[in-house]
């Protein structure tokens, strides 16, 4: 597509002919074919370079500078923002979790996107339609105004995307602990899973397990802890191991009791005390936890013998949405599992009477309300089983955060993360953890479950055993070297 050759004109003084240079400013309006093709080139123009139209064509040029140079900063900004994922990836995610600049981001977006629908219709308005071929006087608004609702939609959604990441850190990273360094070249965390919302005052955890990361190669460890072992000896300084210096013991109580397991912690610390905890974690609320999370912390790290300075508290009520938001999970089914548990009054022992459906062997690709069941059914299998079932559901989430998953589906992922999880984790590690996050991607994850198969009593575990399992596991000895004869 080109444009006409210079036409000749009279000069009004001197009626010699003057030769036209500028066929996009200075049209000859009674060539119809010449007038399609400009228009056309100015349709291209306002999409490659948004505010060039208006400059070369002569017309709205104080609309077309202002429009041209917001789309050099777009570019410079990009331009920037590429460089930053390439060699500055940490600065780059500090900022994008910043609120202010998110906010900034999305003003910038959503003005950028009014500025293009209104430098698209002052495009259309040089064509000047009525001077150009009948196709193209349809063809022309059509292709422009359909451009212009993807690019102005891409730039909304971008905005919108924004803040949807503002109002989700602000939701799950609003209060957080102190931010400390690796301990020992580790971040520790506490995974919990649980049932929230009505009744959620005596609310035990369901599902507990430790995950070690390598501050360095980004290697995972998850310790998975049964619900139910029993007498937990409390970390060193602990307020709960002044309370129970021989490990953590059961209480009878017409009113509120609790056994010696890992899940009755919370009980015993913060559900059965006049000052709910208070008295024994004064800083707790503070710092985005309660005193029965900070309880659990204590006896994870007297289990385990390892600093955990952090958790992150998973809803169970929220889990299914995360799943649908990532897309599925792909899971390897090895048992016939039902959906759904029995009434309480209930002492048959035919599960048909009860379950809602069922999870058939084989490789299936989950959604929410199957991975859901897949984790938490416990009627025909042993707790140890379903605790391998978390972590294979574990790995599998991990799986699925991968950039492009999250990009495309980033507004439901954000919005499932705000009513799934509840952390203590502080805002300026996050840059540092998601780059521990693509590492841990590229390696497989270790599992330890602390259960009979693996040397631990269920009845009475030895924990300097443990402690000297997870000691071996983190960090094995170093093989001397051989020297050949």
């Amino acid at each position: 597509m080109t444009l006409a050759q210079p036409r000749s004109s009279a000069s009004p003084r001197s009626g010699r002919p003057l030769i036209e240079t500028r066929p996009l400013r200075n049209p000859d309006a009674a060539d119809s074919a010449f007038m399609g093709r400009r228009g056309w080139w100015l349709v291209v123009m306002n999409v490659l370079v948004p505010g060039s139209a208006q400059v070369l064509a002569g017309r709205s040029r104080k609309l077309g500078r202002f429009g041209l140079g917001a789309t050099l900063l777009s570019w410079f900004l990009v331009i920037c923002a590429i460089a930053a994922a390439l060699f500055w990836r940490s600065g780059l995610i500090a900022l994008a979790s910043n609120w202010f600049v998110l906010t900034l981001v999305q003003v910038l977006l959503i003005g950028y996107a009014v500025l293009w629908v209104v430098l698209t219709l002052s495009t259309l308005r040089l064509v000047r339609l009525i001077k150009v071929p009948p196709i193209s006087r349809l063809a022309i608004p059509v292709v422009a105004l359909v451009i212009m609702g993807m690019l102005s939609g891409g730039a909304g959604y971008a905005a919108s995307i924004a803040a949807s990441s503002r109002g989700a850190i602000n939701d799950i990273f609003g209060q957080s602990g102190p931010s400390l360094p690796p301990s020992d070249g580790y971040y520790n965390i506490l995974l919990l899973g649980a049932d929230s919302g009505d009744g959620r005052d005596s609310m035990r955890f369901d599902s507990m397990s430790v995950v070690s990361v390598n501050a360095d190669t980004g290697a995972v460890t998850i310790f998975g802890i049964p619900r139910e072992l029993p007498g937990a000896p409390f970390s060193e300084g602990s307020p709960m191991q002044a309370l129970y210096p021989n490990g953590f013991e059961g209480h009878s109580s017409q009113n509120c009791g609790w056994n010696p397991w890992m899940n009755h912690v919370r009980q015993a610390a913060e559900i059965c005390r006049e000052d709910n905890g208070t008295g024994l974690y004064p800083d707790a609320e503070s710092h985005g936890s309660d005193p029965g999370i900070e309880a659990t912390k204590d006896a994870a790290e007297g289990v385990l013998g390892i600093d955990i300075p952090y958790y992150i508290f998973v809803d169970m009520h929220g889990f299914a949405a995360m799943i649908d938001a990532l897309g599925g999970v792909d899971i390897n089914v090895t048992e016939r599992l039902p959906k759904g548990g029995p009434p309480e009054d209930w002492t048959g022992d035919d599960v048909n009477e009860w379950a809602i459906g069922w999870i058939e062997p084989g490789q299936q690709h989950m959604d929410g309300d199957t991975a859901q069941w897949y984790a938490r059914s416990r009627y025909t299998t042993s707790d140890w089983d379903r605790m391998q079932r978390q972590r294979e559901l574990q790995v599998a989430i991990l799986d699925q955060f991968t950039p492009q998953n999250i990009l495309s589906r980033f507004n439901d992922i954000a919005a499932a993360g705000t009513v799934l999880i509840d952390t203590d984790l502080p805002r300026d590690k996050l840059s540092e953890f998601f780059d521990l996050m693509l590492k841990a991607k590229e390696q497989p994850v270790t599992t330890i479950e602390l259960v009979p198969e693996n040397g631990i009593d269920e009845f009475e575990p030895d924990y300097a055993f443990v402690h000297e399992l997870v000691t071996q596991t983190l960090h094995p000895p170093t093989p001397e070297p051989t020297t050949e004869p």
